[in-house]
């Protein structure tokens, strides 16, 4: 065949000789700032149309021919299911007199919500999401619990996609009531005696997949009514780009209202509240900066506010309501503070401190009291509960540490294992250490680096390099079965905590973001030359691993330094550095990234684009791009364009496969566990195929 679906090039792996779908191409260009850009694959934007949909089955034929000719596939999956197939529990949540959990038996596609009546009650199905659809891809998004535990909110979501469907159940009956809401994204559920706020946006015009999400809306709905009878509370048609969230106080007696402005390059947000009954919102902060600020808890002065305001690490403050003044509560401290929760009277702190947790317990004024001691260092997640309860929960995790649900005595300052899953591995066979290496401009980076004990450092072990950094988030340890299967297999696995990540507070996240972004690649690559230098692995044996943000992490460094890595694994990744922000929330990232429209951030956004720097004749390392036809956070046309350049420019010449893996009926990530256990025994079958490795 020739034209679209036609082939270009090949290459030989083995004895196995691919050819690649060749992509039309359009004449198509944009002028930035005098600059001419060509866009040849635009038309693979258009995620409706025939064209792009016959692209898509070309090019799945292609990648899983491939991917089935690997002959030790069947057993990598057949080993992660055996890894995967133990129960894992949620932490539960008291309302009334039940305790609500989510529980999945072990390779169910989906957790089923339960709950109990006490700790040891016999356990009812409250929703199980496996029977709404055949195929296992309805995802429970939210479940969110009335005050007086009559009724819950039930959202999901179809096939992967970040739009949900609100229902509200009858707890009494367990049925569900008629109202059904649409069009639900980016929100939360704030309950105010029978009804609830929550955010959506418009119905949208052309792909609701695709299409660009503007003018987020904030809604009152009263339980029984129909969504058309919704009261409209806020919004803001003059900034159709800004998100505005509504929460409540656990009393419920005020509304709290966030908007922030990231489409216009801001990080921060602004923040009002409104009493129970009072016609309009009052101000706590008025301005959108870079500073945020968050509603932990009320207590009678007034609420208690997390916030970075000239604070990079994070402090907490008292608003209060007499005079709208602040005062302290928690300074900021040398640690950064990664999460205030409150429960049993108390306000538990959890800092970060070289990646692992710390949790320290205060009043709710902030005296100290006491630390809570952990198991070792690992992250936690949890402490948050009523101001009445005796004990609160949280999960406790790390690389050799499956995650595990403590319950602690509130007035003892005790904790005890409430639940701890039962996984088929020793943990004392695992060892994790934490190194430190100098990045580019001599700026320290953590990494942690796991494998099983007795590994020889030689530069044949096969290793994977994980990577995110950026929008502030932290990339802390945690437990993976399927990655205790590759660890067996004597491999390494090593978490390089980059800057642009929350890691080290605000300061280390500025440094990677914006006309700084090119300082996460160059520690990207300064953890790949550590691995290699200490000889963990080499470039023959190391792959380059991360998702979305992390995916145009592993574009870009592919482009900048192929030489340095045998294997790339972007998934979902932002590689159109140039338009990103015209796609459904695309906007909301230019506080981190920049925007083309921004002259001096064009330059720097089109210097590092995935997309636009692959390299005419260039030899690149074995590259297997994922995405998914129901991501709509990054659209998976950012995956199509790069491949096809990828493919048109580098596939001759390159000695290794350069393919996209296109799942269906998914988004962001696999939409059930059946997706995520073969997207991963893929992705570990093509990297070893690539190292010359067989799956023992």
């Amino acid at each position: 065949m020739t034209g679209i679906l036609g082939t270009i090039g090949g290459f030989h792996v083995g004895a196995q000789k691919i050819h690649y779908p060749s992509t039309a191409k359009v004449d198509q260009h944009d002028i930035y700032h005098g600059v001419k850009v060509e866009d040849p694959y635009r038309w693979l934007e258009d995620d409706r149309s025939a064209e792009t949909k016959a692209w898509v089955k070309k090019q799945n034929e292609v990648t899983f021919a491939y991917l089935e000719s690997i002959p030790f596939r069947g057993k990598i999956l057949a080993d992660l299911e055996r890894y995967f197939n133990y129960p894992k529990y949620s932490a539960p949540e008291k309302k009334g007199d039940y305790y609500y959990y989510s529980k999945n038996d072990g390779l169910q596609n989906q957790a089923v919500l339960y709950r109990q009546k006490g700790l040891d009650g016999e356990p009812e199905v409250v929703i199980d999401p496996n029977k709404l659809s055949a195929d296992g891809t309805t995802v429970l998004k939210a479940f969110s619990l009335s005050k007086d535990g009559r009724y819950a909110v039930v959202g999901t979501s179809k096939g992967g996609s970040d739009w949900q469907e609100f229902r509200v159940m009858d707890l009494s009956t367990l049925g569900m009531l008629p109202d059904r809401l649409d069009w639900v994204k980016v929100s939360g559920v704030a309950w105010q005696g029978n009804g609830f706020y929550y955010s959506r946006y418009p119905e949208p015009r052309g792909s609701a997949l695709a299409a660009k999400n503007e003018n987020h809306q904030v809604f009152f709905h009263q339980v029984g009514s129909s969504q058309s009878a919704d009261e409209l509370v806020y919004e803001d048609r003059e900034n159709p780009h800004r998100f505005h969230l509504a929460s409540t106080t656990r009393d419920e007696k005020y509304l709290i209202l966030y908007i922030s402005d990231r489409g216009k390059g801001k990080d921060g947000n602004a923040l009002y509240y409104r009493a129970a009954g009072a016609p309009a919102f009052e101000p706590v902060v008025t301005d959108i900066t870079d500073f945020s600020y968050s509603v932990v808890d009320n207590v009678p002065e007034g609420f208690l506010l997390e916030t970075n305001e000239n604070a990079p690490r994070g402090k907490v403050e008292l608003f209060r309501f007499s005079d709208k003044a602040r005062q302290s509560v928690l300074p900021e401290q040398a640690d950064p503070l990664k999460s205030v929760t409150t429960g049993g009277g108390k306000l538990f702190a959890t800092y970060t401190k070289n990646v692992t947790s710390v949790v320290n317990v205060y009043s709710l004024y902030g005296v100290f009291e006491r630390n809570v001691p952990l198991p070792g260092l690992g992250t936690v997640a949890g402490f948050s509960g009523e101001k009445e309860d005796e004990s609160v929960f949280y999960t406790y995790t790390s690389f050799n540490y499956p995650p595990t649900i403590f319950r602690y005595n509130v007035a003892q300052g005790t904790s005890r294992v409430f639940r701890s899953p039962e996984v088929a591995f020793n943990p004392d066979d695992y060892e994790t250490r934490q190194v430190f290496f100098k990045s580019k401009d001599g700026t320290g980076i953590p990494m942690f680096i796991t494998f099983k004990k007795g590994l020889k450092q030689d530069g044949t072990n096969p290793t994977v390099l994980y990577g995110y950094g950026g929008f502030n988030i932290s990339v802390d340890p945690s437990f993976s079965a399927t990655r205790i299967s590759f660890l067996d297999q004597g491999g390494v696995y090593a978490q390089a905590n980059l800057r642009g990540g929350g890691e080290y507070g605000e300061a280390w996240h500025e440094q990677g973001m914006k006309l700084r972004k090119q300082n996460v690649f160059d520690d990207f690559i300064a953890a790949a030359e550590y691995l290699i230098g200490e000889k963990y692995t080499s470039a023959e044996r190391l792959a380059l691993q991360g998702g979305s943000n992390g995916g145009l992490l592993v574009g870009a460094v592919a482009n900048q330094r192929p030489d340095l890595f045998r294997v790339g694994l972007p998934a979902v990744g932002v590689m159109d550095m140039l338009r990103f922000h015209k796609f459904t929330i695309g906007w909301n990232w230019i506080a981190d990234y920049g925007s083309s429209e921004n002259e001096d951030e064009f330059k720097v956004l089109y210097s590092y684009s995935p997309l636009h720097n692959i390299k005419a004749g260039g030899k690149y390392p074995a590259i297997l791009v994922t995405t998914a036809d129901h991501d709509d956070r990054v659209v998976p046309a950012h995956s199509f364009k790069y491949a096809a350049e990828l493919q048109a420019k580098a596939g001759a010449p390159s000695d290794y496969p350069l393919l996209i893996r296109i799942d269906t009926n998914s988004g962001h990530g696999a939409s059930n566990t059946r997706k995520a256990l073969e997207t991963a025994a893929d992705l570990y079958a093509f990297m070893f195929r690539n190292f010359g490795l067989t799956w023992k």
